[in-house]
């Protein structure tokens, strides 16, 4: 990890930043300038201004997408700053490009009020095709991804949580699988309420997961736990869910992480590294799945917890088997809404993505659940679901 960590600076260093401008068109005569800009273009902008949905055609509108984030919660790192973001948005930017060939643009706000967040991207969002949210940390993300999608005609997508959300189902649909689990009985515990365990939780549970569990820092929700904010009073209400039935004697969960991993089938961790121990492993039930998904150091080691008896193990890191990226989504996702000119992307397609990614891999195993990011039907896969 150490010799990585160098050798991303000194790359850096030497680019200076990952991405460049090329034109799509040649400039090298008086013909060309004329056509490409004076006094050539001055026609395609009066067709534009008579019929403004032939930016589409005329202008890069149909190929791009902005990356905005506010530098709140980088990675987990945490809150570090627009100029700290851009590095985590130029990369963003040219997967995109690699993956999906859409042209993404960094844009890191030099603001943190979600108001302002909200007023910007509003009037940035003529030049783009589609928003990708990005690094933003919550509460504030979902009240910004959710005014945008309704105030603006474009696809607004935060990735943090759904990208996340629809690869993580994915590769638990195939653990689930080799397990011999059923999704009515299986008991999850997320381990993170963020941006991204948010979005896990409500995916999951629309796929039909009926016992998901949530801890957050101060411990597990639940309904009636004092001081939770808007998002997990929320939460409260669709998991845990021997609480809602009036059966907290009898069922409710109520205490730490260890006391909800306590007969559980599963762990999925968007929280903090190095918080899972073996001792937690081994209250679970037999044959644990165990995603521990912290960047870049995850809750726990994929080898240690199979040492500690885990039956699959898949973490956010390139250097293991089962990486869950939302790399494995968000090409895919904005692929699809850019070409199927879709201007609200919904949990069916989400469920749909999810279901699609998961069918890349034909036979899986305990070390193959999700698709390698290079397999090159990833993204037509997705983009079939985005209708």
């Amino acid at each position: 990890m150490e010799r990585i960590y160098k050798e991303a600076l000194r790359l850096h260093k030497r680019t200076h930043g990952k991405l460049e401008i090329i034109s799509k068109v040649p400039l090298e005569t008086r013909t060309d300038l004329s056509r490409a800009y004076t006094p050539g273009v001055a026609q395609v902008s009066t067709a534009i201004g008579k019929q403004k949905s032939l930016a589409r055609i005329y202008t890069i509108k149909q190929n791009t997408v902005a990356v905005v984030s506010d530098g709140s919660a980088i990675l987990g790192l945490g809150n570090l700053g627009p100029e700290a973001a851009l590095p985590v948005m130029e990369g963003k930017a040219a997967l995109f490009k690699r993956f999906a060939h859409i042209d993404a643009f960094p844009i890191c706000l030099a603001t943190q009020d979600t108001e302002k967040i909200i007023s910007t991207i509003k009037y940035i969002a003529p030049v783009f095709g589609g928003i990708n949210l990005e690094d933003i940390s919550a509460p504030r993300c979902f009240e910004i991804e959710r005014r945008l999608q309704a105030e603006l005609d474009i696809p607004v997508l935060h990735d943090d949580q759904h990208g996340t959300a629809v690869v993580v189902l994915a590769a638990l649909i195939n653990a689930l699988k080799i397990t011999q689990r059923s999704k009515r009985h299986v008991k999850i515990v997320i381990n993170g309420a963020g941006a991204a365990g948010t979005a896990i939780a409500e995916l999951l549970i629309s796929y039909g997961i009926m016992h998901v569990v949530l801890c957050d820092s101060q411990g597990v929700i639940y309904k009636g736990r004092a001081k939770l904010n808007s998002a997990k009073h929320m939460l409260a209400e669709i998991t845990n869910r021997s609480c809602l039935k009036g059966l907290r004697a009898d069922g409710c969960i109520i205490g730490d992480l260890t006391s909800a991993l306590r007969g559980a089938d599963v762990f999925i961790g968007v929280s903090a590294a190095s918080i899972l121990k073996a001792s937690m492993i081994r209250i679970m039930n037999k044959e644990p799945i165990i995603f521990a998904m912290a960047n870049p150091i995850p809750e726990m080691m994929p080898n240690a917890a199979k040492k500690a008896g885990a039956a699959i193990v898949a973490s956010g890191r390139s250097d293991f088997p089962n990486q869950i990226n939302n790399v494995l989504a968000f090409p895919g996702i904005f692929r699809g809404a850019l070409d199927h000119k879709i201007k609200k992307i919904t949990t069916s397609m989400l469920l749909q993505a999810a279901h699609n990614l998961a069918g890349c891999v034909k036979n899986p195993t305990t070390d193959q659940i999700i698709p390698s990011i290079f397999d090159a039907r990833v993204v037509p896969a997705i983009t079939r679901a985005i209708l």
